[in-house]
């Protein structure tokens, strides 16, 4: 630890002898070598037993991307057609190598995937408006219709003809205190909104795509600006409740859960059992009830967060038990959680 904001979110380093873990660029005093443990992301630090360092917060503010990639980023989103190949990072000063393992980190694809996947909502999005194939092969990156069409296909399952009568999933990243969620919006309702290193979220890509019927690509939403908004006034204490309209399709049972949740008030919580009665259910629903709760795809916003076990331990959370932790306690429901 050095200083050096530069490698902030390549990776994060774990002190033995205080058992905190940091950002490469904490003012803490430099350990020594051979007490330093480094770790790809701030989970795996987590799950060895490091605590969060309250100097350089590495859970908290250090959850928003360094300014590197923030700024390469930027770029991409001035001219999503543009391709960005591994000579243009190094004139930048960037190890091609570094970028792609610090985007499959922190978005779960490598900063080459995460290009190909933006010109391709670009042009799904173009040619919906009616453009022609030929100027959405030019105008977004690729040399050949080949080339379009097996990456469109590939990622949409279907031709790029079929776009001018189809919606598509838009994605988004949204960084919030609590590390990156991923976003996903229809034309009217957000529908996915998980943190980026949940296990099952490339399950939840297929989940929602399938429910759907639309493909899922990188894309634009005013929901996604309402959103962070919205989550910036939730982390700062100044919102108990959201507004953006919501789509969640799913079994009735499954749909019954999620109302349900929904209906929990802000800093309160329920137990499994609770729940089940509260639903109608009977208190013999609460594995049922648990289990639907666990596929929920709309972390903060539909609060499955409020669901704990009938001890009063925090029971399981997807996001990871620390996120639901930090979410009670922000609420006031942290001496629910914890008895």
């Amino acid at each position: 630890m050095d200083g050096d904001g530069t490698y902030d979110g390549l990776f994060f380093a774990g002190v033995t002898t205080t058992g905190v873990f940091c950002k490469p660029s904490c003012p803490a005093r430099k350990p020594r070598p051979e007490r330093v443990e480094i770790y790809g992301t701030a989970r795996e630090a987590l799950f060895a037993g490091f605590r969060p360092c309250l100097r350089c917060r590495p859970m908290g503010d250090g959850g928003a991307a360094p300014g590197w990639m923030d700024a390469l980023i930027g770029r991409i989103e001035e001219n999503p057609g543009r391709r960005v190949r591994d000579a243009d990072l190094n004139a930048d000063g960037l190890d091609p190598v570094a970028v792609r393992r610090a985007f499959k980190r922190r978005f779960g694809m490598t900063f080459q995937a995460y290009c190909r996947a933006r010109r391709l909502g670009e042009a799904f999005a173009a040619i919906k408006g009616g453009a022609s194939i030929d100027d959405a092969v030019f105008d977004y990156g690729w040399e050949s219709h080949s080339g379009f069409r097996d990456a469109f296909l590939k990622m949409a399952g279907r031709p790029p003809g079929s776009a001018r009568a189809e919606d598509f999933i838009r994605l988004a990243w949204i960084d919030t205190p609590l590390g990156p969620m991923i976003a996903g919006a229809t034309a009217e309702a957000l529908c996915l909104l998980e943190f980026t290193d949940r296990r099952m979220i490339e399950a939840q890509f297929a989940t929602l795509s399938k429910r759907f019927g639309l493909p899922a690509m990188p894309g634009d939403s005013p929901i996604f600006g309402r959103l962070r908004d919205e989550l910036g006034e939730y982390f700062a204490g100044r919102r108990k409740s959201f507004g953006i309209p919501l789509a969640y399709p799913g079994s009735d049972f499954q749909r019954r859960v999620w109302a349900g949740l929904l209906g929990i008030p802000y800093g309160e919580t329920r137990s499994y059992s609770e729940l089940a009665v509260e639903l109608g259910l009977g208190p013999g629903a609460g594995r049922a009830v648990g289990h639907a709760n666990g596929l929920n795809r709309l972390a903060v916003l539909i609060p499955c967060h409020r669901v704990i076990a009938a001890d009063g331990g925090l029971g399981g959370y997807g996001g990871g038990l620390w996120r639901k932790l930090r979410l009670l306690e922000r609420e006031g429901a942290v001496q629910a959680a914890t008895g």
